[in-house]
C-alpha cells in the first residue's frame, strides 16, 4: 500500500496538484517543488502529514514543531542549504522573512525543537542533503523518537546531525561528512552542565563518517547504541565524554563498527586538546562494551592517539567498569589498546587481537 501512495503522489505530481490523500493512511502528503517553500509546506500540514520535496536546491531553513510530521525529499538532489544573502537574486519564496525563523536565526538547516514540558514526537527525515550551515544539518532539542534516515550532512559548520536533551533517537543510513565538529553528536546540553542524560535508547546505526573533526561523539549521555558504521578520515573516530556530575555518561555499546584511518589532524580547542589518530577514546565514561570493533591503522602523536584508548576527562572524571571486548585492534599508533586513566577502575580488556598495548599484555593476539 506504501508502493501504491508514492504512485499517488508521483501522479498528482506530474498534474500539478499540491496535496493528496495517502492510500495507507489518510493522512495527507504536500509536495514542494524548486522554488517554493518548504517551511510554508510544513507550516500548513497536520500532524501526522508528510511533506514530500522535489528534486532541487532549497535555500531556507526548516523548523518543525509538530508531532508526526515527515519531511521526506527524493535523495541526495534535494538540497536544503544556507538562504541566499539579502538583496541577492535567485530566492523566490525562501528569501526576506521567511528565512528568518528561529532555526535560521541559530544558523542550522533542519530543526526539530520542542520544549522541556512538551517534547516534540515522532518525527521523520528521510532522504535529503543538507550543506552549508554555520551551526548544523540536522538539529532536535526536546524530542522524543525523531528518527533521521538517508540524509547527507555535509560541511556544517559544527555538527551534521546533533540531537540534545532527547530520547530514542534513530539514526541510520546517513552520510555525514566534513562537518567542523562531529558528524553525528547526542549530548545532554549543550549551554548547561548536568548529568548525563538518559537518551532511552538512541540509535546510531548503519551511517558513513568522513572528514569531520570527530565521526561521532556522545557527550554526557548514557543508554545508546553505536553499531555498524563505517568512521573514516576524521581526526577521530567515536569520542565518549563524560565529567564529574551525576549519573556518569556510559550504559552504552558501540559494537561492529569499521573505524579506519581517522588521521586528520585537528587543532586544540578551549574544551579539548589535539586529537588525530584516534580510533575509540572514552573519557569519563563507565559500563561501557566495546565489542567487535574493526580498528585499523590510525594513527597520531597526540596524547589522545591510538586504537582503544582510555583518558581521563578532563575535568578529572574516570572510567569505571567499562569492557573492552573482541575487537580487532591492528595497525594503529602509538598502541592499538592504550589504558592511560590507571586510577579508574573495574575496567577490562578481553580477548581483543591486537598488536601493541599500553600498558604491554592486554592484546590476545
Amino acid at each position: 500500500m506504501k508502493c501504491l501512495a508514492g504512485i499517488t503522489v508521483a501522479a498528482a505530481t506530474a498534474l500539478g496538484l499540491a496535496a493528496v490523500p495517502s492510500v495507507a493512511s489518510g493522512e495527507s502528503d504536500r509536495v514542494v517543488r524548486p522554488g517554493e517553500s518548504i517551511q510554508s509546506a510544513v507550516d500548513a500540514s497536520k500532524p501526522g502529514d508528510t511533506v514530500v520535496v522535489l528534486p532541487g536546491t532549497y535555500r531556507e531553513s526548516v523548523l518543525i514543531t509538530k508531532p508526526g510530521l515527515t519531511l521526506r525529499g527524493t535523495g541526495e538532489r534535494t538540497v536544503i542549504a544556507p538562504a541566499a544573502a539579502k538583496g541577492a537574486k535567485g530566492t523566490k519564496g525562501t528569501k526576506g522573512a521567511k528565512a528568518a525563523n528561529a532555526c535560521a536565526m541559530g544558523g542550522n538547516g533542519i530543526c526539530v525543537i520542542g520544549t522541556k514540558g512538551h517534547t516534540v514526537d515522532d518525527v521523520h527525515i528521510r532522504s535529503l542533503t543538507v550543506s552549508g550551515f554555520d551551526k548544523s544539518g540536522v538539529w532536535a532539542a526536546w524530542t522524543d523518537g525523531l528518527s533521521v534516515h538517508r540524509v547527507a550532512a555535509r560541511k556544517n559548520g559544527t555538527w551534521g546531525i546533533a540531537q540534545e536533551r532527547s530520547t530514542r533517537g534513530d539514526f541510520r543510513h546517513n552520510t555525514a561528512t566534513g562537518n567542523g565538529d562531529a558528524g553525528i553528536f547526542v549530548a545532554n546540553s549543550v549551554t548547561e552542565e548536568g548529568g548525563a542524560t538518559d537518551t532511552g535508547g538512541t540509535l546510531v546505526v548503519d551511517n558513513s563518517v568522513s572528514g569531520n573533526r570527530i565521526g561521532v561523539t556522545a557527550r554526557r549521555v548514557r543508554n545508546l547504541v553505536i553499531d555498524g558504521n563505517t568512521l573514516t578520515g576524521n581526526c577521530s573516530g567515536v569520542f565518549v565524554v563524560g565529567d564529574e556530575s551525576r549519573p556518569a555518561a556510559g550504559a552504552m555499546t558501540i559494537s561492529g563498527n569499521r573505524i579506519l584511518k581517522n588521521n586528520k589532524f585537528c587543532p586544540a580547542t578551549p574544551r579539548l586538546s589535539a586529537i588525530q589518530g584516534s580510533g575509540i577514546v572514552l573519557t569519563g565514561s563507565e559500563a561501557t562494551t566495546v565489542r567487535s570493533n574493526v580498528i585499523l591503522d590510525n594513527v597520531g602523536s597526540t596524547p589522545l592517539s591510538g586504537g582503544i584508548l582510555l583518558f581521563k576527562s578532563f575535568v578529572g572524571a574516570l572510567n569505571t567498569d567499562n569492557t573492552i571486548s573482541e575487537n580487532l585492534v591492528r595497525g594503529n599508533k602509538p598502541a592499538d589498546l592504550a589504558n592511560r586513566d590507571t586510577a579508574g577502575t573495574g575496567n577490562s580488556f578481553v580477548s581483543n587481537t591486537c598488536g601493541t598495548s599500553v600498558p604491554a599484555g592486554m592484546c590476545a593476539g
